[in-house]
């Protein structure tokens, strides 16, 4: 029995984590069997060009990779993550929340290509992972949309908590905001559910959002 997965999908600094993990929790407050899965998931073989890409050894900007070559790291990641450890719950019926999944690639790498190509680009990615390497759809897209300006503000604060340093895309605010319009557009042509995070761009409280966020869940999960 087919399971059911929940992405969630937004630029860098969205609240992505966050959500992703109060949104488990208030699943499982409901009863629900669930859990989560991250990507690219950092410290594992399989995920290391995908590191490799976003830490600069093969460019210091985002478009020193063409977006073909960057999504098959980060799909080859995915590919592994379902083989070694979340297909078999998935496909028992369980319900899987992914903070990113296909669409991270469709988001960050589309926003590369001029507007004429990104629709045979999309094409291409969703067959690529869909089809020939066999990962599930998504039931349900749920995008982040947080203004860029507000998501650096969000990203250079944990960088200095957490004393962690920005990746290549992080570090690009001009290929952020191309990310942001790009992502608008998918998630039209998509039907992603769009959760706005800011109001007059002052970001919203992560609780407000996960209201939000869960209502629409859990009214997915009930059809």
């Amino acid at each position: 029995m087919r399971g059911t997965l929940i992405v969630l999908e937004g630029t860098d600094g969205s609240g992505k984590a966050t959500q992703a993990r109060l949104l488990l929790q208030g699943l499982k407050a409901r009863g629900i069997s669930c859990r989560e899965i991250d990507f690219p998931r950092y410290g594992n073989p399989f995920a290391e060009p995908a590191n490799l890409y976003l830490h600069g050894a093969l460019g210091g900007k985002p478009g020193d990779v063409n977006a073909c070559a960057a999504s098959v790291m980060f799909a080859v990641d995915r590919f592994a993550s379902y083989k070694e450890d979340w297909g078999e719950f998935y496909e028992s019926g369980g319900v899987v929340v992914a903070n990113r999944y296909t669409t991270s690639n469709a988001v960050h790498q589309a926003s590369k290509l001029p507007d004429g190509e990104r629709r045979d680009f999309l094409d291409w990615l969703f067959d690529l992972e869909y089809r020939r390497l066999g990962l599930p759809r998504p039931d349900l897209v749920l995008y982040l949309d947080m203004p860029t300006e507000a998501a650096s503000r969000l990203m250079r604060r944990r960088e200095a908590e957490t004393h962690t340093a920005a990746d290549i895309h992080e570090q690009d605010g001009d290929y952020l905001r191309r990310c942001r319009a790009c992502a608008g557009e998918i998630a039209r042509a998509q039907g992603w559910a769009v959760v706005n995070c800011a109001a007059g761009g002052v970001p919203r409280m992560p609780e407000d959002i996960h209201r939000e966020a869960l209502s629409i869940v859990l009214d997915r999960l009930s059809r």
